[in-house]
């Protein structure tokens, strides 16, 4: 997932062109704080006015920036590694853990790959953790400015990192079903059961045809990495906010596509309450806190071509064959 600003609401925007005395500024501090485009020939006073001006590119990036990322995707591996069975089942745990981290790493690497592409600023992925959950992990994000891309770039930069982790997911979730075990209700009793998107469905049918009554798979390491996989692509697609599918969805749209978010979040909203099923208030609560409109582009009417068109919404459609509204409770329950 890429989000502008995934840690809180959108900070106040200062003014985008700052201005200094054009004193030499390579080789000190001042020159470091301004983007090199922008600087005049060999960072020196220029020949007619004595006024430098140039967009703030922020203070020195520091080796610290790699800290924080790094310290994230230890905790998430182990968090993974613990939710696979790690503890009682070490093989186990540690095959889930490679392919999660595998799908969530070519997912982040998707995004920043393409905002080195556009020049983008954005940080390294950060991994986020979820100890003591079924899954071990929330996603990752990277952070990113995307007020300086137009409306193509934002579409390439939003779109490349789901389709990037979906291919390892569908490879794990493949192999992982050949390698799952068809076994009695009986023997998974107590056990949790994992709500089946359409494409879980479909492969299942394909690798293990149609099942006996009272049997079901019980999914090895991989399969359950590729059902996650699955599941972390399908909420990144809702097309709301600075979620990946909010990216496309505003490049296809403009900004049409903040009215959806709204009523999509509503909506999700209301389902929670008729459902009952309250495991996505969290979810719900941190898409409000960032608020369901996408920032303009620096062009929006930049065109994206009938190809970008028919590709993004073929992956929004993804949604509904890989989301699941209910996705865990345990055999035996209703």
């Amino acid at each position: 997932m890429s989000n502008s600003y995934p840690f809180g609401p959108e900070p106040e925007v200062r003014p985008p062109r700052w201005t200094y005395s054009g004193e030499p500024v390579e080789g000190n501090s001042l020159g470091q704080g301004f983007d090199s485009d922008l600087r005049q020939p060999n960072g020196t006073r220029p020949s007619t006015p004595d006024i430098v001006i140039a967009e703030y590119a922020g203070p020195p990036q520091r080796q610290t920036r790699f800290i924080v990322p790094l310290v994230l995707l230890v905790l998430t591996g182990i968090s993974t590694y613990v939710a696979g069975g790690g503890i009682d089942q070490p093989i186990h745990g540690l095959k889930y853990a490679v392919c999660v981290m595998a799908i969530l790493l070519s997912h982040e690497m998707g995004h920043f790959l393409q905002a080195l592409r556009y020049r983008a600023p954005a940080t390294l992925p950060f991994f986020l953790p979820m100890p003591f959950s079924p899954v071990g992990t929330f996603g990752a994000v990277i952070a990113m400015d995307t007020r300086r891309l137009d409306r193509r770039a934002l579409f390439d930069i939003g779109i490349t990192g789901p389709l990037a982790g979906l291919i390892p997911a569908m490879v794990f979730t493949i192999v992982g079903l050949y390698q799952s075990q068809v076994v009695p209700m009986a023997r998974a009793a107590g056990v949790m059961e994992l709500g089946e998107p359409l494409i879980f469905t479909w492969l299942t049918r394909l690798i293990h045809g149609p099942l006996p009554e009272g049997y079901t798979v019980m999914l090895g390491p991989m399969a359950f990495a590729g059902w996650v996989g699955m599941l972390i692509t399908a909420l990144n697609l809702i097309p709301i906010g600075q979620l990946d599918g909010g990216h496309i969805l505003y490049a296809l749209l403009g900004r049409k596509a903040n009215t959806v978010g709204m009523l999509l979040l509503l909506a999700a909203i209301v389902a929670v309450v008729i459902a009952g099923y309250w495991g996505w208030l969290l979810m719900i609560f941190l898409l409000g806190l960032l608020g369901p409109e996408h920032p303009p582009t620096a062009d929006d009417h930049a065109p994206i071509g009938a190809f970008r068109i028919i590709l993004g919404w073929l992956t929004l459609a993804f949604i509904v064959v890989g989301f699941t509204p209910e996705p865990f409770k345990f055999f035996g329950q209703g």
